[in-house]
C-alpha cells in the first residue's frame, strides 16, 4: 500500500491515508488489505495505532473496481528505526519504557485473537516519548487460522530479519 499524507477537512486535523496500489490488489487480491483493516480497527489501545475510517473509492466505470483505503491519523514523531539510526542506543529507561508499551499493545491484540507478524523498528512509531505499534497488514486473526491463508508451507510473508526461526523455516 501507499500512505498519503492529507488533511481531514471536516475535523480539520493532518491524517494519513493507506491506498491498496492497483498492482498489488491485482496480485494478491483486496481480502487481504480488507482483513488488514477489520482487524486494525478491532484493536483499540493508547499504543496501537487507531483507524479513523475506511472505504473504497470507484477507479472506473466497472461496480467491482475500486481503490481501497483507510485513515489514521498522522503522528507528529518519528519511526523507532529512524530515532535509533540518529541516536544509537537508547537510554535505559527509555528502552524499558518503549518496550513496556510495545508489549501491552500487543498484549492486547493477542487477547483480541490477533498476532502482529510483523513487529519491527519501522513498525513502532513514536509520538512524544511514548510508542505506537503500527501496521499490522500481515496480522494472523487466529480465529482465521483453519481457514484459507495467505502464508503456507513454501510462503514467508514478513521482514525475514525479525521472523521467529519457526516462522522462516
Amino acid at each position: 500500500a501507499t500512505v498519503y499524507l492529507a488533511r481531514d477537512l471536516k475535523h480539520d486535523r493532518r491524517v494519513a491515508i493507506k491506498v491498496l496500489r492497483e498492482e498489488v490488489a491485482a496480485a494478491v487480491g483486496a481480502e487481504r488489505f480488507l482483513e488488514e483493516i477489520r482487524v486494525t480497527a478491532r484493536l483499540q489501545h493508547p499504543h496501537i495505532l487507531p483507524l479513523f475510517d475506511s472505504g473504497a473509492v470507484r477507479a472506473t466505470e466497472r461496480a467491482d473496481d475500486g481503490l481501497l483505503w483507510y485513515v489514521m491519523p498522522f503522528v507528529e514523531g518519528e519511526t523507532l528505526r529512524t530515532r535509533l539510526a540518529r541516536d544509537g542506543r537508547l537510554p535505559v529507561h527509555v528502552a524499558v519504557q518503549l518496550a513496556r508499551e510495545m508489549a501491552d499493545a500487543l498484549d492486547h491484540a493477542h487477547r483480541q485473537g490477533i498476532v502482529h507478524r510483523d513487529v519491527k523498528p519501522e513498525n513502532v512509531l513514536l509520538q512524544g516519548d511514548h510508542a505506537l505499534v503500527a501496521d499490522f497488514g500481515i496480522a494472523l486473526a487466529l480465529e482465521h487460522a483453519g481457514g484459507d491463508r495467505l502464508t503456507r508451507t513454501g510462503i514467508a510473508i514478513g521482514t525475514p530479519q525479525y521472523m521467529a526461526p519457526e516462522q522462516a523455516s
